[in-house]
């Protein structure tokens, strides 16, 4: 049984409208995935529907063999689940450290640990270090959207689910994501589903790819397989109903 079983699942946001359409996909534990697609294809709502923000219609999502179709985040979150969603995600008005203690809010009582995942966060990320004193507000671009990985890594998180984590940032600090989140990976081993229209970026760092078009998958395996040239094709062979 894979870590992440996504299977048969039907979700939307209206009622009669399904953006994932009887859409299935597997995370072996300690797997880096990156889901690939065009604009519109379901890929921020597959996620959206794994963090139980979104409940699905039909089908079944397991995680290490729990049934959570149907937690809420806040469930799924204490199961060791991250999310990071697309765009800044902070609390504007507080300081650096402030945020990244939010993160830490399924063990705020203890303080000792708590003061642990700081040091190790500092450590890992000495710009957040230097500005801990800092109102988010002050943050530049770059530096709120490292405070957002950062804040959801305070707690460890089993299972990262990434959205779009490069969106509008300029093409240095889009690379700086990437392989900052390779190097999460390959330190902490959590099993890592990325979610990005970056396509090639997302495949470089990537062991095992979906591509998902009109909310189902068209193709899935290793990310050597996945190819510009196969890529391109994929796209438009299902964008043109092939």
């Amino acid at each position: 049984m894979s870590y992440l079983d996504v299977h048969e699942v039907t979700a939307g946001y209206q009622p009669g409208i399904d953006v994932l359409q009887g859409l299935s996909l597997q995370a072996e534990s300690g797997a880096f995935v990156a889901i690939i697609g065009p604009n519109g294809a379901g890929k921020s709502t597959l996620l959206r529907t794994i963090f139980g923000l979104l409940h699905p219609h039909r089908g079944r999502i397991t995680l290490d063999g729990l049934d959570i179709t149907m937690q809420s985040p806040h469930k799924i979150k204490q199961l060791g689940v991250g999310f990071i969603p697309q765009g800044i995600n902070i609390a504007p008005h507080l300081t650096v450290e402030e945020n990244l203690k939010l993160g830490a809010w399924t063990f705020r009582s203890n303080a000792r640990l708590v003061r642990q995942r700081l040091d190790e966060i500092y450590t890992r990320f000495p710009v957040l270090a230097e500005r801990r004193r800092v109102r988010a507000t002050e943050l530049s671009g770059g530096q709120a959207r490292l405070l957002s990985i950062a804040r959801e890594l305070m707690s460890e998180p089993c299972l990262l689910l990434v959205d779009e984590p490069t969106a509008g940032l300029a093409p240095h600090l889009a690379e700086h994501i990437y392989e900052l989140l390779s190097s999460i990976h390959q330190r902490s081993g959590s099993t890592i589903v990325l979610v990005d229209q970056h396509m090639e970026a997302a495949i470089a760092i990537a062991d095992y790819v979906y591509l998902l078009a009109l909310g189902q998958i068209k193709a899935h395996g290793p990310s050597e397989t996945f190819t510009p040239t196969r890529v391109r094709e994929l796209i438009q062979a299902s964008l043109l109903g092939v």
